[in-house]
């Protein structure tokens, strides 16, 4: 209610004190060393803003009161920091390099490890001089100029000159580099999941694109803080400005510039920091040499301009820097830092920065940024669930080495020396040689070799603290275990990630005679990758490789070729369909079956439904029992929905999987000799089956967002290859001598359509795609897939 009364009064100020006010700072503007905080021209939106404020706050105090359900709150922490805990952590930072593929991500890393003293040496993405950029430190990564796995590395940085004193100094960051392709979306999922900050990079010509929009939701989903940098800024058509725009608009979050430009495109050569009121410039050999200096005048009323704008939107978030704003006294640099941090760590606000990683100007800023506004390992609270009791609310882990270890791994990878376990340490101290408990299996495993990871590099570490990221060798275990080293697990268990559903398949074997090194690298390849399925067709008996997209598996194919020596042949790309209902339909079925003996018995009666996807569980197919009185005894009905799990495996219009239905049993019966685990679970597939044709079934396939980018002139032709793949156009962005076209469609129609672009645009088109939802096919596709199901299943 503060800002509220403040807000009330701030109006209420006569309007001639505001205006001596402004005339008195803008006359001295250029004389003092910071701006004014308010100038004439944003004199009438401060008005229209101050009366959001008083809106908006009232509308939550009206929300807090309504009495709606406050959200489960996590326990607090058992233990606590000790002195020497906070000094380490306060010194730490966990962060991700993420973004749209070719926005610059790897590039920029590459710029990070020379300046902290981790390479020698700048060596560029492609690998055009025969080395490649340090982070692709895998052989297709740099054939094909882009990043498949995402790789790890630390480094130490020194805050040179901060607007906060107790801020400046030495810096330990632990630093992935994440791909930007949609096809190896799990590779950024399980980063952003134990990192406590981001860098979301943006390209300053193209600006927000389709994956950047995939990694926004992605910082959400983990609650993640992010800085943006802006790359590129020497390129012909950037436009800061815009790119602005589009993170406010489309990522839909609070953003403004830290620092802007000096000059545009070819004529970039610096960065002027609205914080520190500095102009910075990059000299030497690779942009070394960071000198600072006075604002030159011709940028001195844009940066005016910024930085009102800079305190304008924080003063929307923070109340601190309202309270200064309404109050219209001078904002210090040190307000303004600590502000900026507190906005950014509450995920209110992301600091936009601006810069060209290939020219080398503006990364030590970034760096300075990372240290300055991303929260330590302390400041984001990791919870952990009981596993004797999961729907407890969760609890609060404290990073105090003293703790008992609470530790998560991450990622997997078939090393040299055997598996390779990422893990990240949220409690306790993982130690060389100590004995350690998987909670999933209750299985005890020895530590033999702890390393920190520089890329495809290792460096040998006797223990890692709370907070910290590191590998270990020859600990057998799967992607999102929890570790401890107390007796039976500690009793906690960290949350798991988030996995898509692959949306493409595809047939494949060895050519020639198999070797075990096909189903070797197979297994592996699944245990690395939780979106990379394997499994074999009941029908054809075909081996089946599923994952997120035409590169995906393509990758996987010649990395057998390759890694394994197994070259391979592969049928035509299968698309994900699957099957669902659309109406609610009762059912009362009765399995009965007598053959000399006890015979078979289970009644059944209840309805299948159709389902909306579970937000929480990610999962949209469930079984629910409302059976009371014991007309079926509680044995039984675990044995009811194992039957339900194996009738949704192969649909009955298609044979394709079943998705969207829940299945609710409300009654039934029992024999008391013929009754048994088999009748209950045959009664189930034969209820569903039979119920299943009744609730309006239909085919549902995988629509695919489109992004492409072309020369204006290919517009035409692209609008109309589009049209006939019976896609439908959901936005067009035009700039300069390109456009951006955002189209859906179905992924059944888009084979074969990176061919078809070049050869529409002459090489230049480009285009991106990523799963956005299952929908109906058209009627006359789905009779067709019907009959064609119903041919095959009659020849055989």
């Amino acid at each position: 209610m503060l800002r509220t009364r403040l807000t009330s009064l701030a109006l209420a100020t006569p309007v001639r004190q505001t205006s001596r006010a402004l005339l008195s700072s803008s006359s001295s503007a250029l004389h003092s060393p910071l701006p004014p905080t308010i100038s004439r021209a944003q004199q009438l939106r401060s008005t229209i803003s101050r009366r959001s404020f008083s809106v908006s706050s009232r509308r939550r105090d009206e929300e807090l009161e309504g009495g709606k359900p406050a959200p489960v709150l996590p326990l607090p922490e058992v233990f606590s920091c000790t002195e020497q805990d906070t000094k380490r952590l306060t010194r730490l930072r966990n962060v991700g390099i993420s973004a749209h593929i070719d926005s610059g991500k790897t590039t920029l890393t590459e710029r990070i490890l020379f300046y902290t003293g981790r390479i020698a040496s700048i060596h560029e993405v492609r690998g055009r001089d025969a080395v490649g950029a340090k982070m692709d430190s895998m052989e297709l990564e740099r054939e094909k100029g882009i990043t498949i796995q995402s790789a790890a590395t630390f480094a130490d940085w020194d805050v040179k000159e901060s607007s906060r004193e107790e801020m400046a100094g030495k810096y330990s960051i632990n630093i992935i580099d994440t791909p930007g392709h949609v096809d190896f979306t799990i590779e950024v999922e399980r980063a952003l999941r134990v990192l406590d900050g981001a860098v979301l990079v943006l390209c300053a010509v193209s600006g927000v694109q389709s994956q950047t929009i995939t990694v926004d939701r992605q910082m959400r989903r983990y609650n993640v803080p992010r800085l943006s940098f802006i790359n590129k800024m020497d390129r012909a058509g950037a436009n800061p400005e815009r790119v602005l725009g589009q993170i406010r608009n489309k990522l839909r979050i609070k953003a403004a510039f830290v620092n802007i430009g000096m000059g545009e495109e070819s004529n970039f050569n610096g960065v002027i920091d609205l914080v520190k009121w500095k102009a910075i410039y990059n000299e030497g050999e690779k942009g070394m040499i960071v000198k600072s200096g006075e604002i030159p005048t011709e940028f001195m009323e844009a940066a005016i301009a910024k930085r009102a704008e800079l305190v304008e939107t924080l003063a929307e978030v923070d109340d601190e820097i309202a309270d200064a704003w309404l109050e219209e006294r001078e904002i210090t640099p040190e307000e303004l830092a600590a502000a900026i941090r507190r906005a950014t760590i509450s995920l209110k606000f992301s600091p936009v920065f601006q810069g060209s990683a290939l020219a080398n100007k503006s990364v030590q800023s970034v760096l300075d940024g990372v240290c300055l506004y991303l929260p330590t390992p302390k400041e984001v609270p990791a919870l952990a669930l009981s596993v004797a009791s999961p729907h407890d609310p969760p609890q609060t882990l404290t990073p105090t080495t003293d703790a008992p270890l609470v530790s998560l791994a991450f990622k997997l990878e078939e090393g040299r020396y055997g598996q390779l376990t990422y893990i990240r340490v949220y409690q306790g101290t993982l130690k060389k040689g100590g004995t350690i408990t998987n909670v999933r299996t209750g299985k005890k495993v020895k530590v033999p070799r702890l390393v920190r990871m520089h890329s495809d590099e290792m460096e040998d570490v006797d223990s890692i603290g709370a907070g910290e990221i590191c590998a270990m060798f020859g600990v057998e275990c799967s992607s999102g275990d929890t570790f401890s080293d107390t007796p039976g697990g500690g009793g906690y268990s960290m949350t798991s990630m988030f996995v898509p559903e692959p949306v493409i398949s595809l047939a494949i074997r060895p050519k020639g005679q198999e070797t075990p090194n096909f189903s070797r690298a197979l297994n592996r390849f699944q245990k690395e990758d939780p979106t990379f399925r394997v499994h074999v067709d009941a029908e054809s008996q075909e081996t089946i490789i599923s994952g997120m997209g035409e590169l995906h598996l393509d990758i996987y194919v010649e990395r057998m070729k390759r890694e394994y020596q197994v070259e391979c042949v592969t049928g035509k790309p299968r698309v994900a369909f699957r099957e669902t209902i659309q109406d609610a339909v009762p059912f009362a079925y009765t399995h009965k079956k007598q053959s000399g003996g006890a015979g078979q018995y289970g009644k059944v009666v209840g309805r299948i439904e159709p389902m909306e996807m579970d937000e929480a569980t990610g999962k949209d197919t469930a079984f629910e029992s409302q059976v009371i009185g014991g007309n079926i005894p509680a044995a039984y009905i675990p044995a009811v929905q194992k039957g339900f799990n194996d009738a949704l495996e192969r649909g009955i219009l298609t044979g394709h999987p079943i998705s969207g239905c829940k299945f609710v049993l409300e009654d039934g019966a029992a024999h008391q000799v013929d009754s048994s685990e088999l009748a209950f679970r045959l009664a189930a597939q034969g209820a569903f089956k039979e119920a299943f044709p009744k609730g309006r079934p239909v085919v549902l396939e995988p629509v695919m967002k489109v992004d492409i980018v072309a020369p204006l002139e290919f517009q035409g032709a692209v609008i109309g290859g589009i049209n006939q793949r019976k896609g439908t156009i959901a936005d067009t962005e035009i700039r300069d001598e390109e456009f951006t076209l955002t189209a859906e469609v179905s992924l059944n129609d888009m084979f074969g359509y990176a061919s078809q672009l070049r050869g529409m645009t002459q090489g230049k088109g480009e285009f991106t795609m990523e799963y956005l939802r299952h929908s109906p096919v058209l009627p006359n596709i789905q009779k067709e897939m019907m009959e064609a199901h119903r041919s095959f299943t009659a020849k055989k």
